[in-house]
Order: structure tokens, then sequence, then C-alpha cells
């Protein structure tokens, strides 16, 4: 059998969720709102919208597209602003 050689990129590939929280925070507070303004207009809780704005939740497309919602925006808006500030290189999709 070959030889299998781990592939170990130089620096950690950014996560989808990542992104998205980043994106959300970005416009949240462009428009000057608070966590609490957001999540009641999307209907979610203050603790998972920042956790969503942390990468540290995967959203569903239902609330990724209630939260960009409420912040006025879209979900295709939100997914190309994170593409598009991602760093050159590889956007995983899934960890």
């Amino acid at each position: 059998m070959g030889q299998v050689i781990a592939f170990k990129p130089a620096t950690p590939e950014p996560l989808w969720r990542e992104q998205v929280g980043t994106q959300l925070r970005r416009q949240r507070l462009a428009a000057g709102w608070r966590l609490r303004d957001v999540a009641e207009r999307a209907g979610v809780s203050t603790q998972y919208l920042s956790e969503l704005e942390r990468g540290l939740k995967d959203p569903s497309s239902e609330l990724l597209a209630a939260i960009a919602g409420a912040l006025g925006s879209s979900v295709r808006e939100v997914a190309s602003q994170a593409i598009r500030s991602t760093p050159t290189g590889p956007l995983c999709l899934a960890a």
C-alpha cells in the first residue's frame, strides 16, 4: 500500500459559521443596533445571536434569513460578504 501523507495547512481554514457571524456583527454594528434589538426583531434569543456572531453556532437557513431580514439584509448579501471577506485560500464549510 502507498504512504499516507497528512495535509496540514499552515494556518487554519476559516469556518463558514465564523465568516457569517462576523458579517452579521458588522451589519448590526453599522446599523447601530444592540444584540437585543436584532434578536427581538428576528425572534431569537440574545444569547443565541451572540453565539452566532462569535462563530460558535451554525444557523439554519431559516434562522439566518430571519436574522438577515431583521438587519434589513438578505441571506444572499450576508453570504456574499462572508465570501468576499475570506482571506485568500479555502473556506471550510463544515467542521
